[in-house]
């Protein structure tokens, strides 16, 4: 595959892009040794200075009719591979797995319909590589920490949506680019023909972030896939889940969890120094927020902040990560409270809001 070309991809839907696009791309090459090829031919041997003159007519029916048929016939040639394969894109009946994919300004959500699985897909190149302080890796901006595993040879249907501002779901490899719009859910599918790792990125200009929002597909054998399955069922890591730990964990353990939760979902924002991107991403450094009122920083965490790029993460997470990356704001960047969030006041929190719905 030529690096200038287009890619042609690990299914038959991006395989029936490329033909489509090699057909009309040789078709244009053609129409172009053509046309340029009479033009030359014209200003070589017709010119002036070979002693030509103009020729002096106005209209040739027989020529002007030829000449809007033969684009008409093209256009025809080309359209009915076209449509064939914009119809077969959208045929996503009879399928084997369904997958709903949402889009949070900037990660993913991946829901695995028939299996009961979740988990959300975040970046996961770290603050140290995006601020030039260690060496950029192959896979820079490119990595996530939860990829979207996939059966090879099944049929996959996804259900494309978003949960705030518009976003665009572009794997290449597989031949779907479709768009995230709230309140709407966007069909595609696709089947892997052969396993691997496959990349792509959110295609719609979703906000400052939008560059931190990468896809990774990791494509399995069935068995592999089954397997991976029975392992997230038993372990799973599912929004929402009340993960309380067996024992007290001290504090230190707390803020080194709340370190890795923060980093994961909140720093591309607020930055690991906590000291944000203002006015669109304020600093947690000595806010009123970060040092203030608990119940204040739960509620604000649990549902974002409308008119804001500070989204509901009670919808993300489950109540000891939030928990956790609380205790972390708290105590972090010299802000030092000394309060410990537990879960438990997260899952207080969240059936207080039940309660008044």
């Amino acid at each position: 595959m030529s690096a200038t070309n287009m890619p042609q991809g690990v299914t038959p839907i991006s395989h029936a892009i490329y033909d489509l696009h090699m057909t009309v791309f040789w078709i244009c090459v053609a129409i172009a040794v053509i046309v340029f090829g009479v033009m030359i031919y014209a200003l070589i041997y017709h010119r002036k200075a070979a002693g030509h003159k103009a020729a002096t007519f106005h209209e040739h029916p027989i020529l002007e009719m030829v000449w809007a048929i033969i684009p008409f016939i093209i256009l025809i040639i080309i359209a009915i591979p076209a449509t064939k394969t914009l119809i077969n894109m959208d045929d996503s009946s009879d399928s084997d797995l369904t997958v709903k994919i949402t889009g949070y300004q900037w990660k993913w959500k991946y829901e695995y319909l028939d299996q009961g699985i979740s988990f959300m897909s975040n970046l996961a190149t770290s603050q140290d590589e995006m601020q030039n302080l260690t060496p950029k890796n192959k896979w820079y901006l490119l990595e996530v920490d939860h990829p979207l595993v996939l059966p090879v040879g099944e049929k996959i249907r996804f259900l494309i949506t978003s949960n705030d501002v518009i976003h665009s779901w572009w794997v290449p490899a597989l031949g779907v680019k479709k768009d995230a719009i709230p309140g709407f859910i966007h069909e595609a599918w696709a089947r892997i023909n052969k396993p691997g790792i496959y990349r792509g990125q959110c295609a719609e200009l979703c906000g400052t972030n939008h560059g931190f929002m990468p896809i990774v597909v990791e494509a399995v054998t069935k068995p592999e896939f089954e397997a991976w399955v029975k392992q997230q069922i038993k372990s799973p890591a599912s929004a929402g889940t009340i993960a309380i730990p067996q024992k007290p964990l001290s504090k230190d353990e707390i803020m080194s969890a709340g370190k890795t939760a923060y980093e994961k979902n909140c720093s591309v924002c607020h930055k690991d120094t906590g000291l944000g991107m203002p006015p669109t991403f304020p600093a947690l450094k000595g806010s009123k927020i970060a040092t203030g009122n608990i119940k204040n920083h739960i509620d604000i965490v649990l549902n974002g902040k409308p008119g804001t790029a500070m989204q509901p993460f009670g919808k993300i997470l489950n109540d000891q990560d939030i928990a956790d990356i609380i205790t972390y704001e708290r105590n972090a960047w010299g802000n030092n409270t000394g309060d410990i969030i537990k879960a438990e006041q997260i899952k207080a929190a969240r059936n207080q809001q039940e309660k008044t719905k």
